[in-house]
């Protein structure tokens, strides 16, 4: 069912790519370890809805190590990009130790700004990445763009609260954003507009609703 959520309030700085790249050149070799554990039941979730969706072929964007991969069904086609070239090398290797012939390409690419041609994809799913690009919005008109009318657009990603303990907490952290290589204080505000969130259907994920899962069509 979707929520209704109110504007946030508070400055939020965009991300440097350069600063992306480095913190996830710092976590790649632990980043399955501890955030693969605390994103499984979202990540999952998003990649059930890809397999249900109507088109075979799908764009992961900010794809990581590739924990995703495994878990496609074998008639969808997957492309998955990412800004962050150790993280890449991790994936290849799963995609290859699981012969995931499905997976038909993983390219280093800016997601605001990427290659492919107007409406090559059926389905686009960004998991844990609109946090991290520097302007959310141009991730969201580029998905448009690559994504054919009727297709199907999933978000699955931390969004800040606007009150309560979580609240102060993710506030307190925003500092640390550059080094954290996400933003602790992203609201729906920061990505959405007022239209995106009308049609959208947003599900609130284990662990504790710490993740949503954001769903429009095209």
């Amino acid at each position: 069912m979707a929520e209704a959520y109110g504007a946030a309030l508070g400055p939020r700085s965009p991300m440097d790519a350069d600063a992306v790249r480095a913190a996830y050149a710092r976590q790649a070799d632990f980043y399955d370890r501890w955030f693969g554990m605390v994103s499984r039941p979202a990540r999952r979730a998003a990649v059930e809805l890809v397999n249900c969706a109507s088109g075979d072929q799908v764009l992961e964007v900010g794809v990581g190590t590739g924990l995703a991969l495994p878990f496609y069904a074998a008639e969808k086609r997957v492309t998955g990009i990412d800004l962050s070239g150790d993280m890449l090398n991790l994936a290849r290797k799963r995609a290859a130790a699981g012969g995931l012939r499905n997976v038909e390409a993983l390219l280093e690419m800016d997601a605001q700004a990427t290659s492919f041609e107007t409406a090559q994809f059926d389905i686009a799913v960004a998991m844990f990445v609109a946090s991290v690009v520097p302007d959310p919005q141009a991730l969201v008109a580029e998905l448009r763009r690559v994504v054919r009318p009727g297709g199907k657009i999933i978000f699955v990603n931390h969004f800040a609260q606007d009150r309560g303990l979580v609240a102060r907490i993710e506030r307190a952290l925003a500092p640390a954003s550059a080094k954290l290589g996400w933003h602790p204080d992203f609201h729906f505000r920061h990505i959405f507009t007022s239209a995106d969130l009308a049609g959208a259907k947003i599900t609130p994920m284990r662990p504790l609703g710490l993740f949503r899962l954001v769903e429009l069509d095209n």
